[in-house]
């Protein structure tokens, strides 16, 4: 997905939106779907990856090339990187 589709993509999900065909939450997901799918497809060698243990880390998705890239992608994000006990999985 280049930038344009993505961007009349984001643009159709909010005219859905408006026009009441879909709620907030919907929205919301589509949105990330859409964005994850341009993140990930910008570069053909990165994936999203997904923070899991420690609450100021849980949750975190960011896009690497690695599992080692991502922990350090997380690792800039947070507060107290060395304090911080936490996961990094593929996010599916």
């Amino acid at each position: 997905m280049d930038r344009i589709a993505a961007l009349r993509t984001i643009e159709e999900a909010l005219s859905n939106y408006e026009a009441d065909d879909i709620a907030l939450p919907e929205l919301e997901r589509e949105v990330q779907g859409i964005l994850r799918t341009y993140a990930t497809e910008f570069d053909d060698e990165t994936t999203a990856y997904r923070a899991s243990g420690d609450p100021s880390a849980d949750g975190l998705v960011v896009v690497a090339s690695s599992r080692t890239e991502a922990r350090k992608r997380v690792e800039q994000h947070l507060v107290d990187p060395a304090g911080t006990d936490f996961d990094i999985e593929p996010d599916e």
